[in-house]
Protein backbone atom coordinates (compact mmCIF):
# COMPACT_ATOMS: atom_id res chain seq x y z
CA UNK A 1 0.00 0.00 0.00
CA UNK A 2 2.76 2.48 0.94
CA UNK A 3 4.81 1.35 -2.06
CA UNK A 4 2.59 3.29 -4.46
CA UNK A 5 2.86 6.62 -2.63
CA UNK A 6 5.27 9.26 -3.93
CA UNK A 7 8.39 9.63 -1.79
CA UNK A 8 7.34 13.02 -0.40
CA UNK A 9 3.95 11.69 0.73
CA UNK A 10 5.60 8.69 2.36
CA UNK A 11 8.12 10.94 4.13
CA UNK A 12 5.35 13.26 5.30
CA UNK A 13 3.50 10.26 6.70
CA UNK A 14 6.52 8.70 8.41
CA UNK A 15 8.20 11.93 9.53
CA UNK A 16 5.48 14.56 10.06
CA UNK A 17 6.72 18.04 10.92
CA UNK A 18 4.74 20.64 12.77
CA UNK A 19 5.46 24.35 12.35
CA UNK A 20 7.25 26.31 15.06
CA UNK A 21 5.32 29.20 16.62
CA UNK A 22 7.80 30.44 19.22
CA UNK A 23 9.34 33.88 19.70
CA UNK A 24 13.06 33.35 19.04
CA UNK A 25 12.48 31.91 15.59
CA UNK A 26 15.91 30.67 14.46
CA UNK A 27 17.05 29.06 17.70
CA UNK A 28 13.59 27.81 18.55
CA UNK A 29 13.13 26.41 15.06
CA UNK A 30 16.42 24.50 15.22
CA UNK A 31 15.65 23.10 18.65
CA UNK A 32 12.10 22.19 17.62
CA UNK A 33 13.42 20.36 14.57
CA UNK A 34 15.99 18.46 16.65
CA UNK A 35 13.36 17.59 19.26
CA UNK A 36 10.93 16.30 16.63
CA UNK A 37 13.63 14.08 15.15
CA UNK A 38 14.43 12.80 18.65
CA UNK A 39 10.81 11.96 19.39
CA UNK A 40 10.32 10.17 16.06
CA UNK A 41 13.37 8.01 16.61
CA UNK A 42 12.40 7.22 20.20
CA UNK A 43 9.01 6.17 18.86
CA UNK A 44 10.64 3.74 16.44
CA UNK A 45 12.95 2.39 19.14
CA UNK A 46 9.97 1.91 21.47
CA UNK A 47 8.05 0.06 18.78
CA UNK A 48 11.01 -2.22 18.06
CA UNK A 49 11.38 -2.92 21.78
CA UNK A 50 7.65 -3.62 22.18
CA UNK A 51 7.75 -6.09 19.30
CA UNK A 52 10.76 -7.90 20.75
CA UNK A 53 13.22 -6.76 18.07
CA UNK A 54 15.36 -4.86 20.62
CA UNK A 55 16.21 -5.79 24.18
CA UNK A 56 15.60 -3.29 26.98
CA UNK A 57 19.34 -2.67 27.23
CA UNK A 58 19.65 -1.99 23.50
CA UNK A 59 16.65 0.35 23.51
CA UNK A 60 18.04 2.24 26.51
CA UNK A 61 21.45 2.51 24.85
CA UNK A 62 19.99 3.88 21.60
CA UNK A 63 17.80 6.40 23.42
CA UNK A 64 20.75 7.46 25.57
CA UNK A 65 22.80 8.09 22.41
CA UNK A 66 19.97 10.16 20.92
CA UNK A 67 19.69 12.19 24.13
CA UNK A 68 23.44 12.84 24.16
CA UNK A 69 23.16 14.06 20.57
CA UNK A 70 20.34 16.47 21.42
CA UNK A 71 22.25 17.67 24.49
CA UNK A 72 25.23 18.58 22.30
CA UNK A 73 23.22 20.31 19.59
CA UNK A 74 22.61 24.02 20.01
CA UNK A 75 20.53 25.79 21.11
CA UNK A 76 19.58 24.74 24.59
CA UNK A 77 16.53 26.78 25.59
CA UNK A 78 16.39 25.22 29.06
CA UNK A 79 19.86 26.69 29.68
CA UNK A 80 18.96 30.15 28.45
CA UNK A 81 20.83 33.10 29.94
CA UNK A 82 17.71 35.29 29.79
Amino acid sequence: MMKNLPTTSRDDFLFPKTPYHGQDYLQGFLFNSNLQEFTHRVGYISALHSNGKLSSQQAYHYIEQLWDKIELSPPKPWRSSK
